[in-house]
């Protein structure tokens, strides 16, 4: 009996066990590296326990403003769990999230508490509090992201204390409007994905030659006609035919002045200014397509479909009538926008026509302008005036330096950070967004593995390296400096996916450069983060680029033993390469790349980044061709530019081929100047062929050889030429690579010479680079 009494004692016991631990679940233990905001915040304590949101969880609000940014989170759970969480003006006992008004805060600046039992969140104004709610949102599970609902997530956030403010005032994004149109919805879209980063501007480039996107009611024409653009989307941009005024188009769209509104309403909700921007006086076919009468020759044209240079069709700045119509147009604009900036372009103006335009020279004589930079100055600061009469400022590209400017505009400086520089040196404000970190418009990988892009590489390391404050900066000129922007041109982006291609994750590393403190910077923290974010825009449905993870090599060369050093990486620390040389698969199996791959001969190479044992991305492939030349003396009888000099002495034979991207760092480039260079093999060898290896990239100046010649020599004194080739110039407006070769019949020799030259019409017309990666002799 007793035994038998233990028995079903027991059996209960256990029973009851496991029917207990059924409803007990286990809190998570957080550290400091489970943190994953971006971006990063100024400063945190993580503490021991737990909150959990459950359906009962209350958000304690006294005004309006505090709960618009409660109902963020609560439409999160609504959409994931479809709790109706409760907004209270009370506080209750336990499991509630309140939050405070504290006027200590500065704008924009917030602290968060989280403890068991509520989570208080203070601030002095609604952005403090929005983004209070926003770091909310990412110390949950990326799950909270999702448009749909999910099951078995415990949505646990650790106890925690941040206190959290931006470095800068301006944290823009610019979306290019113009080359191609995006509507309403696609805009806000992008509000909520820059809202979530802590940014707080969006530039809208509302007008420019291929297109004018809103709607002006005192000048219908701007939309009946500027908006529309013959169809050309079939031909490269580059490549496409001028339009004749008299063939309607039909590829185009605007905004209504209430889709506008609705827009500018919709970011308020989001923390952001919308800033438009209505350019003057250049960038403006489309306007004088709808009225030639603005122009200086009053030449009826029609909106261009593609690339447009140089831009002589221009506002003309001698006609009382431009200036009527322009305030025309910002009566309107500033009706629909309430932001305290007008953004008036004012770049790339070509004044050709004002040189010689009676009105034009008309005004320069009234108004004493000794020159058409003095004239294009005269036309800012009148509608600086203007702007500033109606509340606003103005702010335009750096450009309206030029010939002088009025001291209460602001500068948004592109070519570099010379613009900044200089206006803040003359008292401007100044936004600093320079090509080479944000323009997003750029490739952001290898342009052989992205789609068409402008410009250069500007990848998402390289963006992360971006800081709006020049180090040579006095204090003072540092305190103009408003913050930093990214900027999407969209000549090569047409579909929305492409755009959020262009601008996330690029997007996530600038918010961090104008929100964190700088000393908090450091790329591989971020990109420990940054792995969050990619679940999260996978959640949001952001079409992400991936390119980061792209594998790409370097080379360094051993002269002494003729060997070369394969590196290969991608942006990220410790990653997961893996690597095949010549006929070997690529699989998990393959070796993991840890240290350098010596090669003494020509060797296929295959290599990938592997996530959870299979192969993520793309394959990186190259074929490492030895040749006699390598690690051989190279002699340089004419220097090679400082501004690309490549790997140095040894780059022309050190078997690294260039991409397209000329800023990789693996070509040498001669300006307006031929190759000379002379390549010693230290023995007699038997040869039969050199190989030159080039780019073309006419936009920027980079042309192909038009002629090249082989000279040979035993003595390194006297030279004979063994072979040339001769090539016409040919227009190419893309950007390509190519192998000359140049064969010829056997021989034996120590001393190879190669001369590479360009025709001068080509140097008469454009400076004249020539670029070489490598040179092969076999």
């Amino acid at each position: 009996m007793k035994n038998s009494f233990s028995l079903k004692f027991l059996t209960v016991l256990a029973f009851l066990l496991i029917l207990c631990s059924c409803g007990l679940k286990t809190d998570k233990f957080f550290t400091e590296a489970d943190i994953k905001i971006i971006p990063k915040v100024e400063s945190l304590q993580v503490n021991s326990g737990v909150f959990e949101f459950n359906k009962n969880t209350l958000f304690v609000v006294t005004d309006n403003s505090q709960e618009t940014a409660a109902q963020l989170l609560i439409d999160k759970f609504k959409t994931v769990n479809n709790w109706d969480l409760k907004v209270v003006s009370e506080q209750t006992n336990d499991n509630y999230i309140v939050f405070n008004t504290d006027v200590s805060l500065k704008n924009e600046a917030y602290t968060l508490r989280v403890t068991s039992n509520n989570i208080s969140i203070s601030a002095s104004s609604y952005s403090g509090f929005l983004y209070g709610v926003q770091s909310l949102r990412m110390l949950l599970p990326t799950a909270i992201e999702s448009k749909k609902q999910v099951s078995d997530i415990v949505w646990q956030i650790p106890n925690i204390e941040i206190k959290d403010s931006p470095r800068f005032k301006w944290r823009g994004l610019m979306l290019d409007l113009s080359r191609h149109f995006f509507d309403k919805d696609y805009i806000k879209e992008t509000i909520d994905a820059i809202s979530l980063l802590k940014m707080n501007v969006l530039h809208l480039h509302l007008v420019d030659d291929h297109g004018w996107r809103i709607e002006i009611k005192k000048h219908p024409r701007l939309t009946e006609v500027g908006a529309w653009r013959v169809d050309q989307e079939h031909m490269p941009w580059n490549k496409r035919a001028t339009n004749s005024p008299e063939e309607k188009g039909t590829y185009g769209g605007f905004l209504t002045q209430e889709e506008l509104k609705e827009v500018v309403a919709y970011a308020e909700l989001k923390g952001v200014e919308v800033v438009p921007e209505i350019e003057m006086p250049a960038h403006v076919s489309s306007a004088i397509a709808a009225y030639p009468e603005l122009s200086c020759l009053e030449k009826p044209i029609g909106v261009p479909s593609g690339a447009l240079w140089p831009i002589t069709d221009i506002y003309c700045a001698g006609k009382e009538y431009t200036f009527e119509f322009l305030e025309d147009v910002l009566m309107e604009v500033i009706d629909i926008f309430p932001s305290k900036y007008i953004h008036i372009g004012g770049d790339e103006a070509t004044k050709t026509n004002w040189k010689t335009c009676p009105h034009c020279q008309k005004r320069m004589k009234q108004e004493g302008l000794h020159d058409v930079e003095e004239l294009q100055s005269y036309f800012v600061k009148r509608m600086e005036k203007f702007i500033n009469s109606k509340g606003k400022k103005l702010i335009g590209w750096d450009e309206i330096l030029e010939g002088g400017l009025a001291p209460g505009a602001t500068v948004m400086s592109w070519r570099g950070f010379k613009g900044g520089l200089q206006a803040a040196g003359q008292g401007h404000d100044v936004v600093m967004t320079p090509t080479d970190f944000c323009y997003f418009d750029y490739y952001q990988g290898p342009p052989e593995q992205e789609p068409v892009a402008g410009g250069s590489v500007t990848t998402l390391s390289k963006v992360y390296q971006f800081d709006p404050v020049v180090d040579s900066m006095t204090e003072e000129e540092a305190n103009h400096v408003l913050g930093g922007q990214a900027n999407l041109w969209a000549e090569h982006v047409s579909t929305e996916p492409h755009s959020q291609y262009m601008i996330f994750p690029r997007l996530a590393a600038l918010s961090e450069t104008v929100w964190s403190p700088k000393a908090s910077r450091n790329w591989d923290d971020f990109s420990n983060r940054l792995i969050s974010m990619f679940q999260r825009y996978d959640y949001l449905g952001i079409n992400y680029a991936k390119s980061s993870f792209i594998v790409t090599s370097d080379m360094k060369i051993d002269v002494q033993n003729k060997t070369v050093s394969l590196i290969l990486h991608n942006e990220y620390p410790n990653s997961n390469i893996k690597y095949a040389l010549n006929d070997e698969a690529l699989d998990n199996n393959s070796k993991p790349f840890v240290e350098p791959i010596i090669l003494s001969k020509t060797t296929a190479v295959k290599a990938g980044l592997f996530k959870d044992d299979v192969l993520f991305g793309d394959i990186f492939q190259d074929t490492i061709k030895f040749h006699k030349g390598v690690a051989n003396n190279v002699m340089y009888n004419t220097d090679f530019n400082e501004r690309y000099q490549g790997a140095g002495d040894f780059n022309l034979v050190n078997t690294l081929r260039g991409t397209k991207n000329f800023r990789d760092g693996r070509w040498q480039a001669w300006l307006n100047s031929g190759v000379d260079v002379t390549i010693d093999l230290e023995t007699e060898k038997e040869i039969n062929q050199v190989t030159v290896g080039s780019m073309e990239n006419q936009k920027n100046g980079i042309f192909y050889p038009t002629l090249i010649q082989v000279f040979v020599s035993n003595d390194g004194e006297i030279f004979n030429e063994i072979t040339s080739f001769n090539r016409l110039f040919v227009l190419n407006e893309n950007p390509e690579l190519k192998d000359f070769i140049l064969p010829f019949d056997t021989l034996n020799t120590r001393f190879v010479k190669i001369k590479i030259s360009l025709s001068n019409n080509i140097r008469e017309r454009n400076e004249g680079w020539i670029f070489v990666d490598e040179i092969l002799i076999d």
